[in-house]
């Protein structure tokens, strides 16, 4: 007898239907699967056999033929014991009730477990999409998967109680939905701890507040990676779309902290400068990479030119097209990127080429050898190059109140909504994300202003793609100034922070 249970796969942030055929037969006993399974797939069989057995459940004596369908897809991961086992009693004639309009995901332990697994909410999401209005998932994924609203969920966590569910003997609790209510959630790092570096500060309000990728550049001790990690204290709230979407790529990537039903805070991924290219695009078994993980928030890269050259020239293409695209011989993938670049650097390698007091030790070609780390194209990337300079002691011991993060934070939210009423129904976020196209019509520049970037165009020798940063930069400047049109004052700002490659870069 042949029976068909659904369940689903990952690619990339989506999920697909997977049809789970099961097919027994008198004959030599042996369990196979097809249907492009990998590793962890194939060894369900062993998983399933332990767990019928040890739950006094009969395993079928002849041939077992399970396909997972579609048969030209690879599959891969533990989530589907739980349907096969299905499939297998439903064969069998061991379990009556039907399963139609139903799916099920979920690993089985030896004993009976229902375990958890990655990649719930866009399978919730697709079972919504395709009309399948029942979703069996393991207890422990609940939260996550009771996001998707008009679909019943279930959680179980031993193979028994969703059995004597499925039979109608002890009902299993309905995982209710929980509406999108965003939380404040207090910093762990306020900006009212850094004290001085105001235009730093300043730097990063603009930042925030427009998208905009952001370089510090300082001698040891300075407080660039104090700034940095301050930041996601001054980001807006997370909508409801980009806290799904952050929820989809941290669960695909087992990233999700147990017990959490949807992100409420921006992500701030700051990995280790000794990261593989692979490690920040992603790409091992498909899964995400950094700069995935650390869409709609914050990508901290510290001590920037130690990153090998091939970590740092992968991070091009998602920078300009929000998105990266993996290949490989299992396939193609595509992964969100969204995110604020934010790097810091000495400028030499003992740190102290022209710091005001200390002098540096290194040689001309040292200090040349070490910032050509950063390529011309990457560096042009970045709209804010910002130098933080030594803390004077006069800041220091000040006791004078700083301005706290919460503060910063309303003007940055005020200027956010202003992006938002402006940029309605065009799929952008933020000024950082506005097209060439709408740069005309967007940034409106005062004669003035239009005669200040005339002139700095042509004196600094800019590329286009500089020019069209500043133009964002200063809508940004603008936008926090209340003004719709740019004047002089907004240019001449976004400029200041395109100096410092002439400086240093020369």
């Amino acid at each position: 007898m042949v029976s068909a249970v659904n369940s689903f796969g990952l690619m990339g942030v989506d999920s697909y239907l997977v049809r789970v055929e099961v097919d027994l037969s008198r004959s030599l006993p042996s369990f196979d699967i097809v249907g492009l399974p990998d590793a962890t797939v194939r060894e369900s069989r062993d998983r399933v056999r332990s767990a019928m057995k040890n739950c006094q459940l009969t395993f079928p004596a002849g041939k077992v033929v399970v396909n997972l369908a579609p048969a030209d897809t690879r599959k891969a991961g533990a989530i589907y014991d739980l349907p096969i086992l299905l499939g297998i009693l439903k064969s069998q004639g061991q379990l009556d009730a039907s399963l139609e309009g139903m799916a099920f995901v979920g690993e089985l332990s030896l004993t009976g477990e229902i375990r958890p697994v990655r990649g719930v909410l866009p399978m919730a999401l697709s079972a919504r999409a395709l009309g399948i209005h029942t979703l069996f998932i393991p207890a422990q994924n609940a939260p996550e998967g009771k996001v998707a609203e008009g679909i019943s969920v279930y959680g179980a966590d031993t193979l028994e109680n969703l059995l004597a569910h499925l039979r109608g003997e002890h009902p299993l609790p309905l995982a209710s939905e929980i509406p999108h209510t965003p939380e404040e959630v207090p910093p762990t790092a306020d900006l009212c701890e850094v004290k001085g570096q105001f235009e730093a500060k300043r730097a990063l309000e603009i930042s925030a507040a427009g998208g905009h990728n952001l370089l510090l550049i300082g001698s040891p001790g300075s407080g660039k990676s104090m700034l940095a990690k301050r930041l996601p204290s001054i980001l807006p709230q997370l909508t409801y779309e980009e806290a799904v979407e952050t929820t989809k790529i941290q669960s695909i990537a087992g990233c999700l902290p147990k017990g959490v039903s949807l992100v409420q805070t921006r992500p701030f991924r700051s990995p280790h400068h000794t990261v593989t290219p692979v490690g920040l695009a992603g790409g091992a078994n498909l899964r995400p990479g950094e700069i995935s993980l650390a869409h709609n928030g914050v990508l901290f890269l510290d001590e920037l030119p130690e990153f090998s050259r091939g970590a740092l020239e992968v991070l091009r293409q998602p920078l300009e097209d929000g998105t990266v695209t993996i290949s490989r011989a299992t396939g193609q993938v595509r992964y969100p990127s969204s995110f604020t670049l934010v790097a810091a650097m000495n400028p030499c390698p003992c740190g102290y080429y022209g710091h005001p007091t200390r002098p540096c030790t290194c040689s001309p070609g040292a200090v040349s050898r070490y910032l050509s780390r950063i390529s011309g194209p990457l560096l042009d990337r970045l709209d804010l190059h910002v130098e933080v300079a030594p803390v004077n002691y006069a800041d220091l011991s000040s006791s004078l109140p700083q301005e706290r993060s919460a503060q910063v934070r309303a003007r940055v939210t005020a200027a956010r909504q202003i992006q938002s009423q402006r940029y309605q129904g065009t799929g952008i976020t933020c000024n950082a994300k506005i097209t060439a196209a709408m740069l005309p019509k967007v940034c409106p520049l005062s004669d003035q202003a239009n005669h200040l970037l005339k002139s700095a165009f042509e004196r600094l020798s800019l590329s286009a793609r500089a020019y069209d940063r500043i133009l964002k930069t200063a809508r940004t400047i603008a936008d926090l100034d209340g003004c719709e049109v740019i004047e002089a004052g907004h240019i001449s700002e976004a400029i200041q922070y395109r100096s410092l490659d002439r400086k240093y870069w020369h």
